[in-house]
Parts: structure tokens; C-alpha cells; sequence
């Protein structure tokens, strides 16, 4: 029960969203429910991959500046970026300016596009590797798993980058693809519930 804590409001959560005062609204409203939208699943594994080094925190706080300059993360549009859309990202203050993880968007914008044209949607390719609740760990106990493991072989195998298996699994858990909430957070029932209702892609 050590990754749950007792919010101002009496109600029981997981210990990570009392870390900064941005995360308490993403914990109960999006962390964990499954997400079918295409541009919603590029996006977070954009900002994932911008994350890798640096806290989600970070990311969080720039979201929206990252959404306007990434044109909403609409891979159709960013797949179209060239070098002077690239000098322009590095002179944007309001996202992580390394150049490499910017590349690694535009890239992974051509390829999600290949995606779409061989499955459909980014959707129906990434839910394909919905693991077994039987495979899964405790919640908030691993960092990787064989579900993201193989995800991210796959994407690599096709050129994607910034898409190691624990980057990869972290978007997993964003996303809903495991409910990773802790038993007793109040939120947990609700993502399950969300994740019966859902329809697979």
C-alpha cells in the first residue's frame, strides 16, 4: 500500500499524483483510460520520447506548447516538416529543444503513416499488443514487460526511434492499455470500467 496516498479530499490514490500539483487532474481523468484516437496514441509517444531523460512533469507543463508547434501531433501534417520546420522547433521555447528527439517526431510521423496504410489506424496496430491481464505484473511494480518489449521491437523493426521498451511501456500505462492504477486508488474502478466499455480498435 506504499503507492497510495490520502489526497486533501479524504479519497485514496496512487502516491505519484501528489508529486506536482498538474498531475492530480491528469491521474483522475486520463492516466490509464484506453485511447483509440490515432493523433491522442502519436502524440503521447511523441512526448514520451521527448520525456526520456527528463521528468513527465516537464513534458506535462509544456503539453500545450508542444501540441501548437506539432500541429496538434496530426502525423499527416508533421510528416510533411522539413529542415525549416526543424530550425524553427529549436527556437521554440515552449518545448524540449533537442534536436534529435525533434527528427525522431518527423520521422515517426512517416512512419505511423505506413502503419495507417498496412492496419488502418496507429490504433488497431498498438492495440494488437494489449497484453494478457494474466501477463501482467502488480500494479506500479515493473517499468518494462513482454507486451512493451515486443511493441517496441516491432517499432524499432519498422524506424521508429525514442521507442524503447520503457518508454513504450509508460505509454502503455498512459494509455490504458494496463490499468496500472493502484489497488485502492479510487480511479482504478473507474479506468477498469472504461476499459470494458472500450471498444478494440
Amino acid at each position: 500500500m506504499n503507492n497510495i496516498v490520502t489526497s486533501a479530499d479524504g479519497k485514496k490514490r496512487c502516491k505519484w499524483c501528489e508529486s506536482a500539483p498538474d498531475f492530480l487532474k491528469y491521474h483522475d481523468e486520463e492516466w490509464g483510460f484506453p485511447v483509440r484516437d490515432d493523433y491522442r496514441l502519436f502524440e503521447k509517444l511523441s512526448l514520451e520520447g521527448f520525456q526520456s531523460g527528463l521528468s513527465w512533469r516537464t513534458i506535462l507543463a509544456k503539453r500545450e506548447s508542444f501540441r501548437t508547434a506539432f500541429h496538434q501531433f496530426d502525423f499527416n501534417k508533421i510528416a510533411k516538416f522539413t529542415q525549416k520546420d526543424v530550425t524553427r522547433l529549436l527556437k521554440d521555447e515552449g518545448i524540449v529543444r533537442h534536436k534529435g528527439k525533434i527528427e525522431a517526431v518527423i520521422n515517426n510521423a512517416k512512419k505511423a503513416q505506413e502503419i495507417v496504410e498496412r492496419h488502418g489506424s496507429l490504433a488497431a496496430f498498438i492495440w494488437s499488443f494489449e497484453p494478457d491481464k494474466k501477463d501482467l505484473a502488480r500494479p506500479q511494480t515493473a517499468s518494462t514487460s513482454a507486451a512493451s518489449m515486443a511493441l517496441s521491437k516491432e517499432l524499432k523493426k519498422q524506424g521508429w526511434k525514442f521507442v524503447g521498451p520503457t518508454t513504450v511501456y509508460a505509454f502503455m500505462q498512459a494509455m490504458g492499455l494496463i490499468n496500472d492504477h493502484a489497488e485502492g486508488c479510487i480511479i482504478r474502478a473507474k479506468a477498469e470500467a472504461k476499459r470494458r466499455s472500450f471498444k478494440k480498435p
